[in-house]
């Protein structure tokens, strides 16, 4: 996998043309033998080229709009694209009129000259971490093909995009793990930024409270670089790697983080801890007894349950037998929840934030497990309680973050030709750039050889 980077300066050394990167990816995306054809529920073919062609001109003519004017990536299918239906991986949308303007988020990365490939798959209304998706099939994780393992979701085709060099990043959306579980399940790197960091405005919603926009991408620096530009900030440079001496990363191995851990994931993050700690970072125990409270502040449902039924009630109405009946009851669960659940969900939250805000303050990071799973295989999910059982389990550490309104990463940490394991850095409320820093200096300590 090439990085934006490589692309960025291939480009300003005139050794390769937007179109030539556009055409690369699309020869992927249009392999016949390939995942193009699950990963994409739309190939935006000729628009691409359209917009690579334009921002070659541009270049020549010392015009480009940023350093990364015409490199190729992907979108999650609930962004708006004006004159394009969102359909949200859904056949219930198929009908809805299109979208008048496009996506704020995905708006800034056009300015900037980014060129959209296309429309990735995606769990049906974002409402799952595994990938699966009856309407539009399943893209496989890059592991182990042969067997069919899920990808991880809800933004299962945008890793699996990255993870095949279909362009150089992918713009999923994270509720509960949504960029990053599809990440470790890929052998990718995920991001999810504080909540409020990009703005939803033209992404169909899952959860209002809990939904963020983020990259998946092959590095960390891809990840800072597109959220960056997504964010509005001025300078979409990624921050220079923090010193690894003394780095302070906190690890709360007494929670449920760290319970039920697959063998090879216990292997493959023991090994990177080992690493962290010869290059000089510290890692310390964490107690974060709260983190214990949270399952029971969402039994009645969550945010996602309900608002979820709140925006969907009237479509089931017209269109119940259109909806993976999987996803569908997850949303309809929603249906009971009254007024006073949600105060007191709403209550809970703001004081488990709280309290777990003074212990985590001295930390550069808080450092887990992205999931306690390696990819299953698609077989293994059948039935309906094998599929809730192990769509809570690869949601169950990512979710934290959400609740939490955090920022956090993800970021691969097996060895190579090993099954995909997932990292994960958890930052402050906030802190986003700080956690890119550290994140980047992690990531240099796990890809060394």
């Amino acid at each position: 996998m090439q990085t934006i980077d490589d692309a960025a300066r291939a480009l300003a050394a005139g050794t390769t043309t937007s179109t030539q990167l556009v055409e690369e990816a699309l020869s992927r995306v249009l392999d016949p033998s390939g995942e193009g054809g699950r990963a994409f529920v739309a190939v935006q073919a000729e628009a691409a080229r359209a917009a690579a062609g334009a921002m070659d001109s541009l270049r020549r003519a010392n015009r480009a709009p940023s350093p990364y004017a015409g490199i190729p990536i992907s979108i999650k299918d609930l962004f708006d694209q004006a004159g394009v239906t969102t359909t949200a991986g859904s056949i219930a949308r198929k009908d809805a009129t299109p979208a008048n303007t496009t996506a704020t988020a995905i708006a800034r990365l056009e300015r900037a000259g980014f060129v959209v490939l296309g429309r990735t798959n995606m769990v049906e209304f974002a409402f799952s971490g595994t990938g699966l998706n009856p309407h539009y099939d399943t893209p496989r994780s890059p592991y182990d093909r042969a067997t069919g393992r899920v990808p991880g979701g809800s933004s299962s085709g945008a890793a699996v995009a990255v993870a095949d060099g279909m362009g150089f990043g992918a713009i999923g959306s994270d509720t509960g793990g949504s960029c990053r579980v599809p990440a470790a399940l890929c052998g990718i790197t995920g991001y999810k930024p504080t909540a409020s960091r990009v703005p939803l405005t033209g992404a169909f919603p899952l959860s209002t409270t809990l939904d963020s926009i983020g990259p998946l991408a092959p590095s960390v620096a891809c990840c800072a670089t597109l959220d960056a530009v997504m964010a509005g900030a001025e300078d979409a440079t990624p921050p220079v790697a923090a010193p690894l001496e003394g780095l302070r990363l906190g690890l709360p191995s007494a929670t449920y983080l760290f319970d039920g851990l697959a063998q090879p994931v216990i292997a493959a993050f023991d090994i990177a801890l080992r690493r962290l700690e010869a290059a000089g970072a510290k890692l310390i125990d964490v107690a974060l007894p709260e983190i214990a409270e949270i399952p029971a502040a969402n039994a009645t449902g969550g945010f996602a349950a309900a608002e979820s039924w709140a925006l969907h009630r009237e479509l089931i109405g017209r269109a119940r037998d259109r909806y993976d009946p999987l996803i569908l009851a997850r949303i309809e669960r929603g249906a009971s929840m009254t007024a006073a659940d949600f105060i007191t969900l709403m209550a809970e939250r703001a004081r488990i934030i709280a309290a777990i805000a003074p212990r985590t303050a001295h930390f550069d990071a808080i450092i887990a497990p992205t999931c306690p799973l390696t990819p299953p295989a698609i077989a293994e999910l059948a039935a309906a309680d094998d599929f809730n059982r192990i769509n809570m389990l690869l949601l169950r550490n990512t979710a934290v973050g959400n609740f939490l309104d955090r920022c956090s990463i993800s970021l691969p940490c097996q060895a190579e030709d090993e099954a995909p394991v997932g990292l994960m850095l958890t930052g402050e409320h906030g802190g986003d750039t700080r956690l890119l820093a550290v994140a980047r200096a992690v990531e240099g300590v796990l890809r060394a050889k």
